[in-house]
């Protein structure tokens, strides 16, 4: 692909913030014009208003939700400070304007953040659960009228259109060498994209609650209780001329990190993130089923082998069924059918994923890596190959990650 090319930005910044919203919904409402007029908030209460909601109208809604899941993420980052001692939390790394006026950041704003994000996701999920899978509904967004509202004020101001904010983290250097008069891709999402989308929800509805199982506050409150100490025991200004700020930033980070796995997670948070991982995958199923059914070739997100997509990528014709079977495997390692690879093992023991979720304890990284905390998921049987994934990772070459990524 090439870097001038502002297409595969877009596909790219659909991977990590999962887009799904609308145009005309009917012939009298133009839901991409009100989001870029109005912004999420105020489409998603029009939508939530509608008193006979048609299936687009449905899907925009779930998008909307979707997206606002988002926005308040970096609504969240504007304003509070000190985030940038917590960007190993994918929703703080979006590069955004800095608030000069930012309030004092509090331990617990993570994990308040993640489980108004799960909330919300829930909500997303909830209207494209009513779309029946043979609709003929097409919904088309036009990328361009896409913005957060970072400030919080209701009006789009300058630095908070979607593609400004993702573009920079997700090619770094080659933003700035991107051809900007190249346009913005229109997308038409039908029936089989309300599925991928469910995906996305309970992938993230997973991730979010794994990070609330393992609650990361009191690792986050004990850490800054020691930066405190010892600047207070620094002479006023100091700073060392030998270590760079980063390594301090980095300590902080890795510390608050081992602490949060080292605690007994919440079980019932861990049973639900399974039941998101097991659910994301029966809808990408769904969703590959449907697209291989259609027989048009308009502006598609992702394409059957006979189509192609509106993002500028090519996927190659053998994609979905390559996919396919990484999701086979995946299901049966988060069942426990087959076993994750260690490296104290040959190929006849492995680690019991399965057991991890239903069976949660505290993960010890040192007793991880030397096998003492691993032993009570650790069992003889069929030990997953990866041979799936070397498939898709062989025929995607240097964008297998991103392509998982954006597949789900």
């Amino acid at each position: 692909m090439h870097c001038n090319a502002f297409i595969p930005v877009l596909a790219r910044l659909s991977c990590l913030i999962f887009i799904s919203l609308a145009v005309p919904a009917n012939a009298q409402t133009d839901w991409s014009a009100t989001i870029a007029a109005k912004g999420l908030a105020a489409t998603e209460a029009e939508l939530a208003a509608l008193p006979a909601p048609t299936d687009a109208d449905l899907f925009a809604l779930g998008g909307v939700r979707f997206l606002g899941a988002i926005e308040v993420a970096v609504q969240t980052r504007w304003n509070t400070g000190m985030i940038d001692t917590l960007r190993m939390f994918p929703l703080f790394r979006l590069p955004i304007p800095e608030n000069p006026a930012a309030k004092p950041f509090e331990p617990g704003v993570i994990a308040d953040l993640v489980r108004d994000v799960v909330t919300r996701l829930d909500a997303a999920r909830d209207p494209l659960a009513n779309i029946p899978d043979r609709s003929d509904f097409g919904l088309t967004i036009r990328f361009a009228d896409l913005w957060f509202d970072v400030n919080g004020n209701a009006v789009r101001d300058s630095g908070e259109d979607l593609a400004e904010i993702a573009g920079p983290i997700l090619l770094g250097p080659q933003w700035n060498a991107r051809d900007p008069a190249t346009p913005l891709p229109v997308i038409r999402f039908d029936a089989a994209d309300a599925r991928w989308l469910s995906a996305y929800t309970h992938l993230m509805g997973g991730l979010g609650d794994m990070v609330l199982a393992y609650d990361p506050t009191a690792p986050i409150t004990e850490v800054l209780a020691a930066r405190k100490a010892f600047a207070d025991l620094r002479a006023p200004g100091y700073v060392d001329p030998l270590q760079p700020m980063e390594f301090d930033l980095a300590a902080d980070v890795i510390l608050a990190t081992l602490r949060t796995l080292d605690q007994q997670p919440d079980a019932a948070r861990m049973a639900s993130a399974h039941s998101h991982f097991l659910s994301m995958i029966a809808d990408n199923r769904q969703f590959w089923a449907l697209v291989a059914l259609e027989t048009d070739n308009e502006a598609e997100w992702l394409p059957n082998a006979s189509q192609t997509s509106a993002l500028g990528m090519t996927f190659p014709p053998e994609t979905g069924d390559l996919w396919l079977a990484v999701l086979d495997e995946s299901e049966a390692l988060l069942k426990g059918e087959i076993l994750a690879p260690y490296w104290r093992l040959d190929d006849s023991a492995g680690v019991n994923v399965g057991r991890m979720f239903s069976a949660p304890a505290p993960i010890d990284v040192l007793g991880w890596i030397q096998g003492a905390d691993a032993l009570p998921y650790i069992e003889k049987g069929k030990v997953m190959t990866g041979e799936s994934w070397m498939r898709f990772a062989g025929m995607m070459g240097g964008e297998a990650m991103l392509m998982t990524l954006f597949l789900n």
